[in-house]
């Protein structure tokens, strides 16, 4: 029986597998561990699952900005989290004027919608630009070219805007009507997280809809299976890459003000772990599928929530919660090996691999 497995499986598949056999006994350890102790209340992770869902709807409306262009060019832009830095950091300077000028909490929706709509432009011709300037030349070059020049531009707009704005970290003003909880199905839920959760499902549910229902969707849908084919049925195809570049960074800006709305602080490097972690989700539901990189982006919020108390904590690890990073990208490793393609992902073929 060995030696039939080792005629199946490479001894590095062996090892994986063991690796995963271990990770897996540690979660079910640390879990039992954790739950068996009592040491937190049913209210107390009920929280937990709330926040993760909250932070998870953010990673999906990022990870969406990634699927989006890698379903058209097949290559990761990882400047992506420098455009949902820049509209978020930007319509922070007109959220300060508007609380100077008590608009900001007379007119909470209207002030809302105005950053929001300030985000939106900022981030989306950033994203235009980008492609423009920085992609669409390089877009019979190697998948290794545009790459590095994703991560070229990731660090010039980090620099760039940290010039433009300061160094430091600014702090977007409270807003009296989302102080508080509000009560749903007998659970407490701050009104910041209920707002985020909400918004974010129908933001998804609109992008879905207009990628599946609407004509530029199918133009989108149809240079995504093949860019020759679709430009000899009359489709504009570089319009088309344009139109997914800002659709991505329309989603990221949107996504940027929940960020702000639930974490308040705004910098010039924000974007980076967040982005690491949306591209995380877009892989771990997988890259190229819409309803993967939403599912990923919760599934990911929710496990990086309850990890650290439900798996950490029994496994006697202090200060736990520090570690909730190293656990999403320990998400990210096992995903690419042992599914790269994904929960919700194809199996991809040689010409997209």
């Amino acid at each position: 029986m060995l030696r039939n497995l080792l005629k199946k499986y490479d001894t590095t598949d062996l090892v994986m597998y063991l690796i995963g056999a271990v990770l897996a006994a540690l979660v079910i350890y640390g879990s039992y561990q954790t739950l068996s102790s009592g040491k937190y209340s049913r209210d107390v992770w009920l929280d937990f699952v709330i926040f993760g869902l909250a932070q998870g709807s953010i990673y999906s409306l990022i990870a969406l900005g990634y699927t989006l262009v890698y379903g058209i060019l097949f290559m990761i832009n990882f400047a992506h989290g420098e455009v949902f830095m820049s509209g978020t950091f930007t319509a922070y300077f007109l959220a300060i004027y508007l609380d100077s000028t008590g608009f900001w909490n007379q007119h909470p929706i209207i002030s809302i919608l105005l950053i929001l709509i300030v985000a939106v432009v900022v981030s989306t011709t950033i994203a235009i630009v980008l492609e423009r300037v920085a992609y669409r030349p390089l877009r019979g070059a190697p998948r290794l070219v545009p790459l590095i020049t994703a991560i070229g531009a990731s660090f010039f707009l980090q620099y760039t805007f940290r010039g433009l704005y300061g160094s430091g970290v600014k702090t977007y003003p409270d807003m009296d009507v989302l102080k508080g909880t509000w009560t749903i199905l007998g659970i407490e839920i701050l009104k910041t997280q209920a707002v985020v959760i909400v918004a974010a499902i129908i933001l998804m549910i609109a992008l879905r809809f207009y990628v599946q229902r609407t004509k530029a969707g199918r133009a989108m849908r149809a240079v995504a299976e093949d860019k020759e084919a679709a430009a000899l049925m009359g489709i504009n195809v570089d319009r088309v890459i344009v139109n997914t570049f800002a659709l991505g960074g329309a989603s990221a800006a949107a996504a940027g003000i929940m960020y702000a709305m639930m974490f308040k602080q705004v910098n010039a490097f924000m974007g980076f772990i967040p982005g690491i972690k949306a591209f995380t989700a877009a892989v771990l539901g997988g890259i190229g599928s819409l309803p993967g990189a939403m599912l990923g982006g919760l599934f990911l919020g929710v496990v990086e929530s309850l990890g650290p108390s439900l798996v950490l904590d029994g496994l006697g690890i202090p200060a736990p919660y520090q570690l909730k990073d190293a656990i999403a990208f320990l998400m990210l490793v096992l995903v690419l090996i042992f599914r790269p393609s994904g929960i919700m992902g194809e199996n991809l073929s040689e010409k997209k691999a």
